[in-house]
């Protein structure tokens, strides 16, 4: 990887594509060119608690794996690019292509998780991430892996 400054945490988060009601990472605790963590508060009023399940709410499954690949793949994405090839960024939109992922516990309204993501691999602008999710207790909600790919716009 170049030897370019790459992106500041905070400047990574205001980069992200996602905005509210679909953006899943509130902020970046550490990143570098092999991984990130981040965190994020489930919003109790989010609309998607309404009908899963009503009396007893808990966050989707596809929530938990967009909150994973927000983070192992297009954050921590926009870090590298930003390393690799500056002039790119603005240029490139994430597309998701695959993961494997198990689920192993739920997340309720309120809680917050923290997303660990390590690169396994990054090169043609497809990365794959190895993620963990876990609950607020250090309980492990969903792992696995993750790939996207950045194509130009």
């Amino acid at each position: 990887m170049s030897a370019g400054p790459g992106l500041s945490p905070e400047q990574v988060l205001a980069a992200l594509p996602q905005q509210e009601p679909f953006r899943f990472l509130d902020e970046i605790v550490e990143l570098d060119d092999d991984h990130i963590v981040a965190r994020y508060r489930f919003r109790p009023e989010a609309d998607f608690y309404r009908g899963h399940f009503p009396g007893n709410p808990v966050t989707p499954g596809v929530i938990l794996l967009e909150t994973m690949a927000q983070a192992g793949v297009v954050a921590l994405g926009i870090y590298l690019v930003s390393r690799e090839a500056p002039d790119d960024l603005g240029k490139l939109v994430t597309l998701f292509t695959d993961a494997n992922v198990e689920f192993s516990g739920v997340v309720h309204p309120g809680e917050t998780v923290t997303v660990r993501a390590e690169k396994v691999f990054f090169r043609r602008r497809k990365l794959r991430s190895r993620v963990e999710m876990q609950s607020a207790e250090g309980k492990v909600v969903c792992s696995g892996e993750i790939s996207g790919m950045g194509v130009a716009t």
